[in-house]
């Protein structure tokens, strides 16, 4: 099946600045998540704090399940990380038959710590995820040029787009979304997927308007205004001194709509498809915040360090300062 090109979507900061390859081993991309919250010490659940490499999300939470003896859907985990990568994050698993998780033992799967809580780890339940990535680079990179763009990054953000694995290997998730648009029955995981994508790529279409507008870190009347690290939203009637000064600050955001039931947001047979499904319409930060921004040159390439809110993509950062190397 031929592939299925995703548009250029934009960038905010000018032509990527050098080439690189991402990912060449599992511990060039490494991800840590961070709850933001304490555990109660008592309950009906064991977290386990585990270290996984090579291996998604998933897949863990299905051996877990059959560790101990329970439904894999009581499994909880607050957000799927990258296969390929060195990642650490929690898992929430029933004590019902109180397995002896020094004895788990599955490949690339690492159980670091263990504890306790009242309730199941529930998705988006976790506050960020901070990286550590490797990108190796055959030549290197104007080192003034590199610290000016991280400097401007830190500085205002960067568009906050899907990443490309939102869609799927050679757009393989967009050809789903068809699908279900023009009545094609899917499994529920699939219809999930494909309300997903279309979503997604209606954003990113948003977005990039913006982005060539140099709007996207701007308030526009009208628009949706977003408490940063939360899920909260106001309307934008009129633009004042006060909202102008928490932005700069990053305390709020231009947000757009995240397209659902009578939305009216781009290509009908798609519109009406999230009418049907009474899709419930939703909102996303155009602008995403990079936090703890650091760097390292040395002679395998560049060593990037940030912090990201949960729910966005470590590549719209890396977008606007690097490509992939081919």
């Amino acid at each position: 099946m031929s592939p299925v090109d995703l548009p250029h979507w934009p960038r905010a900061h000018g032509s990527p600045l050098f080439a690189a390859r991402l990912r060449s081993i599992p511990q060039d991309f490494q991800v840590t998540e961070e709850l933001g919250w304490d555990f109660s010490g008592d309950g009906e659940h064991d977290y386990l704090w585990i270290e996984k490499t090579g291996a998604n999300t998933e897949w863990v939470s299905r051996q877990l399940a059959l560790y101990a003896d329970v439904p894999a859907k009581d499994i909880g985990y607050a957000g799927l990380k990258d296969r390929h990568a060195v990642t650490r994050q929690w898992f929430s698993i029933p004590r019902w038959n109180a397995p002896a998780w020094d004895q788990f033992d599955v490949q690339g799967v690492r159980i670091v710590d263990v504890q306790r809580h009242q309730r199941k780890l529930r998705r988006g339940a976790h506050r960020a995820n901070t990286f550590q990535i490797l990108l190796r680079v055959d030549e290197t990179p104007d080192t003034t040029a590199m610290e000016d763009r991280l400097a401007v990054i830190k500085n205002e953000g960067v568009p906050n787009y899907f990443g490309e694995q939102r869609f799927g290997r050679d757009g393989g998730n967009l050809r789903l979304a068809n699908d279900w648009a023009a009545g094609k029955r899917l499994p529920r995981h699939k219809r999930s997927l494909a309300i997903s994508t279309v979503r997604s790529f209606l954003f990113n279409e948003a977005l990039a308007e913006r982005v060539q507008e140099d709007t996207w870190n701007e308030f526009v009347i009208g628009d949706l205004a977003n408490l940063d690290g939360t899920g909260s939203v106001f309307e934008v009637p009129e633009i004042d001194d006060d909202l102008l000064r928490r932005r700069d600050a990053m305390d709020v955001h231009p947000a757009g709509i995240l397209a659902g039931d009578s939305s009216n947001i781009g290509p009908e047979n798609w519109q009406a498809a999230l009418d049907k499904a009474r899709v419930e319409p939703g909102s996303r930060s155009f602008r995403l915040p990079i936090r703890n921004l650091s760097s390292k040159i040395n002679e395998a390439g560049v060593t990037l360090s940030f912090t990201l809110d949960r729910g966005s993509f470590a590549t719209a950062m890396l977008r606007e300062l690097c490509v992939a190397a081919s």
